[in-house]
Formats: C-alpha cells, structure tokens, sequence
C-alpha cells in the first residue's frame, strides 16, 4: 500500500470503526494489532447495543442514541463492502418491571422517550397480555405483571462485526497487519492495555480495565428481543446462538479465563428465563474492557502529542458508540471540525 495516511495501534470495535471511516473517505489506511482482529475484549459473546434510559438527557445519552440510529445504516454498509455478515439486528429489548417504583418511573420514560427519542424509536409499557401477544414462550417472570419493550436495542456478534469492519476496510484499499511502519496521523485505540499505558505515560489514571464473563449458548431465538433482567443481558444472535453477560469485575487475577463467577451468571439467567436450562453450552469466554476515568469514551488529540489521536474507553458501550465516535474523531483528524463533546476529551479523563 506504500505510506498510509493514518495509521491505527488496534483492531477492536474503536480502531477499526476509524479505520472503515477514514478508508470510506478515501484515505490509505494502515491498521496495526500483533494479536490480530477483534483478539481483546471486541471479540467477546454479548454484542448488546441498548441505550440509556431516556430521561436526565446528557450529551453522553444524545451522543449514544444517534450512534444507535446511525447503525441501522452503518453495519448493512459495513457488511455490503465487505462482504461478511456483522450479525446486526434491531431486535429490540424486552424488561421485566420488578416493582411499583419501577413501574411508576416506566411510565415516565415513556412519555420522556417520546421526546428525546424525536419519533425515531419507542419505549413503552406492555401487561401481561400485551407481552405474551408479542413474545410469547421468551418472556422473563415479572413481579408487576408489566414489562418494558424498547425498539431502539439491537444486537451483533461483536467478533463477527470485527471481521466484518476489517473486510470493508480491506475492500476499501486498507490493510490490517500485525506489525508495520508508523504513517501519517497516528490513532492510539488499543483499549485495555493501551489505558495502562496511558496511564504510565500520564503518570496518573486516565482508566482501568473491567473483567466481564460471558456464556454462549445453542438456542436458536435468532428473531427474539433481548432481555435485560437480574442485572444481565440475554442475546439471541443471529446465527441461532444466544450470549448471557456478563460479570463486571474491578479486580482480577486471570484476565482470560473464567471461574465460578460465570456459573452464577449462568444460574441468574436460568431463573430469569427458565427455558435456558436445557441449551447446551457452546463456550464461556472472558476479557478485560477499557474503562475511561470521565466513565465515556476517550476521544481526540492526545494533548502535546501533535498528530496523535487516542479513541479509548468504549467500556461496555463501545459497539453502540463506535459508528459515531469514528466520524466524529475522522472529522477532527482529517477535516479540522471538532464535534466531539466536551465530557469525551481526552482531557476529560486527566
């Protein structure tokens, strides 16, 4: 490829977001992992794109609902350039309401959603009836008899939307390497361990990393919604396969491996959806997402760095804000516009 015009350190859901934006404007694109696409914690099991609740509106809440929008195109895009499937689908996500308070506060949300949400998603309040007209035999107990459904969730098989932003960026005239030469405007997004190195190089913590569990199952519910409930997702894919995550652990030995903490995820999962008991389980995968200090992604000039760019901390969020996050960082490096809030700033988290 010769020189590239913007050189990337990582191949996770950031990294290669910016690559696929930058190579879509026609910029020579070099991406740099040793340990290849979607090897850290962007090639997990889960891939639940949910947003926050629509009320107390922050440009970190704005910022994450028009990236949710902006996927209905983005990953077709993706996936047609490319030619290989990113597992998307706005299947939406169904709630259980586990108390009055909950349900008071649902209601709210309702009528707020109808304003925040500008028409172009949902939420609403379903009864028993209205629930089991929907989504019947995938329906979690709920103690109030109510439930709330959301159209604006979806989900993706996050290794598989690696690979399939890393095929459109190779469409694109890019190239994806494990070793190579440092061109051009550089994009440090190398998540967890480039946040460690961060912080060396800040001498202080500008983020951390947060141990998460997950279980893949063989349950095919490809067309369901998924389900938040007992403090975790369950995600049918799109393959016929269906994830249940995950832990978030501050501190850990093994950053790799799982332990008894995924049994007890599995377990909560049985209770909440009974039918889950007798899916085989296909396998159990653990990694380390980057966590910035601000607690939203990292994003921009690395300060008295010229022409390096840090895109970090995507955290459990990081698919969901990915779409927007790449343009909003592509804009600044290769069009000098500055759209990136102010709470996202790398100078957020120093």
């Amino acid at each position: 490829m010769g020189k590239a015009d913007i050189t990337i350190y990582g191949a996770g859901a950031f990294g290669l977001s910016c690559g696929y934006e930058a190579a879509k404007r026609g910029a020579k694109v070099r991406v740099i992992d040793p340990f290849g696409v979607g090897a850290g914690s962007s090639g997990g099991v889960v891939g639940a794109l949910a947003p926050h609740t629509p009320e107390r509106w922050n440009d970190k809440k704005e910022f994450q609902f028009n990236s949710l929008i902006m996927a209905r195109d983005y990953w077709p895009t993706v996936e047609e350039t490319g030619g290989v499937s990113s597992g998307y689908g706005r299947t939406g996500r169904l709630q259980a309401v586990q108390n009055p308070r909950q349900l008071e506060l649902a209601h709210q949300r309702t009528t707020e959603a109808t304003t925040l949400w500008r028409g172009l998603a949902s939420w609403s309040v379903l009864d028993a009836d209205g629930v089991a007209a929907r989504f019947s035999g995938w329906v979690p107990d709920s103690p109030t008899g109510y439930w709330i459904f959301d159209d604006l969730s979806a989900r993706l098989n996050p290794a598989r939307a690696c690979a399939s932003l890393a095929a459109a960026i190779t469409a694109l005239g890019g190239e994806i390497v494990e070793a190579g030469e440092e061109d051009g405007h550089v994009i440090h997004a190398s998540g967890w361990a480039g946040l460690k190195s961060l912080n060396a190089t800040f001498e202080r913590e500008v983020g951390n990393g947060v141990k998460g569990q997950a279980i893949l199952l063989d349950l095919d519910m490809r067309d369901a919604p998924q389900i938040y409930a007992e403090s975790l997702h369950i995600i049918p894919h799109a393959d016929g396969t269906t994830a249940i995550g995950s832990t978030s652990e501050r501190e850990f030995d093994s950053p790799d491996q799982t332990d008894e903490l995924a049994d007890d995820l599995l377990a909560r999962a049985i209770i909440a959806l009974p039918q889950l008991a007798h899916a085989r389980e296909i396998k159990r995968w653990a990694g380390v997402r980057p966590r910035a200090k601000s607690r939203a992604p990292m994003l921009g000039a690395w300060p008295d760095r010229a022409g390096h760019f840090i895109a970090n901390g995507g955290f459990k969020i990081g698919f969901g804000m990915a779409p927007l996050a790449a343009q909003g960082l592509i804009d600044l490096i290769l069009e000098g516009r500055d759209t990136i809030p102010e709470a996202f700033k790398v100078e957020a988290s120093l």
